[in-house]
């Protein structure tokens, strides 16, 4: 009888047990009637959850893992999504800011998507080399200043050894590499080259933005730092021309590295090669000749 009892109360436990689990299992599925929307937090997706409607992650990251339902489309906007193989998506993830969004309503947009997404993508690195070279701008100013003097005053030499350095520069490294022992120097060779580019850009900027504010206000002088911004623009746009933006990297590349290079020659040097071969040297302008 006892034994009989016993059984009866271990079935009773264990029929109370698995329902406490199947009512917590239960409990933790989520289910969103209208919808889903991230703001700045990281959500997970997990099984049993039923989205039912769109998800929207603005500047957020949502991971959807096995046995998660979203019933609608997935649109980020400055976010992340993640989803594993067994997690169902009725809709499409799209990103808002690629023009794909856009494809249900205007079908041809889709034509355009990859050429606009790569338009993006090479202006947002363009902002951010322009950034790097207002750093260099501000780091460095007397080298600026330097390579200023130098692409106003020799914008030939400057372009002719911009060209030398970038031809020289990987026969330079090989030899390096042959010696074994220079090979650490390669990265500082680079290293240089590249901080050389970055001073002699700022530099090239400020002159031609220093023109075209001139251009637009005559009666004013610009400051180094808004003339700045201006040559920037200006060569981004330049830059991002179909057909002649290429020739004008390479023309920036040649003379800001030239430029910078050659602030390290003092200018009494380039004074002495064009007086021995007969060529009068460029005075500059009128405020720096010599009284």
């Amino acid at each position: 009888m006892r034994n009989a009892r016993s059984r009866t109360i271990v079935f009773v436990i264990a029929a109370l047990a698995a329902l406490l689990v199947g009512s917590v299992s239960i409990a933790n599925a989520r289910t969103f009637h209208h919808g889903m929307s991230v703001w700045f937090s990281d959500e997970t997706i997990g099984e049993g959850d039923d989205v039912a409607g769109d998800l929207d992650i603005y500047f957020g990251s949502v991971t959807c893992s096995d046995g998660g339902h979203i019933e609608g489309n997935v649109r980020k906007f400055f976010g992340s999504f993640d989803a594993d193989d067994n997690c169902q998506i009725d809709g499409r993830v799209t990103d808002a800011f690629d023009g794909s969004s856009f494809v249900p309503a205007a079908p041809w947009i889709d034509r355009l998507d990859d050429d606009f997404s790569a338009q993006n993508r090479a202006l947002f690195k363009k902002i951010g080399w322009d950034i790097v070279v207002l750093f260099a701008f501000l780091l460095f100013p007397v080298r600026v200043r330097i390579g200023l003097d130098r692409v106003e005053r020799h914008p030939g030499w400057s372009a002719a050894a911009g060209v030398v350095a970038v031809v020289a520069a990987l026969p330079l490294a090989v030899m390096l590499l042959i010696t074994v022992i220079g090979i650490p120097l390669i990265v500082l060779e680079f290293a240089a080259l590249l901080a050389c580019l970055w001073i002699g850009w700022a530099a090239v900027s400020v002159v031609l933005g220093r023109r075209l504010l001139e251009l637009a206000r005559p009666h004013t002088t610009p400051s180094p730092l808004a003339a700045l911004v201006a040559g920037l623009v200006l060569v981004t746009a330049a830059q991002m021309l179909p057909l002649v933006g290429w020739a004008v990297t390479a023309l920036m590349i040649f003379v800001s590295l030239g430029c910078a290079l050659l602030g390290f020659v003092r200018e009494s040097a380039f004074s002495s090669f064009t007086t021995a071969t007969g060529t009068a040297p460029n005075p500059g302008p009128p405020m720096n000749r010599p009284a």
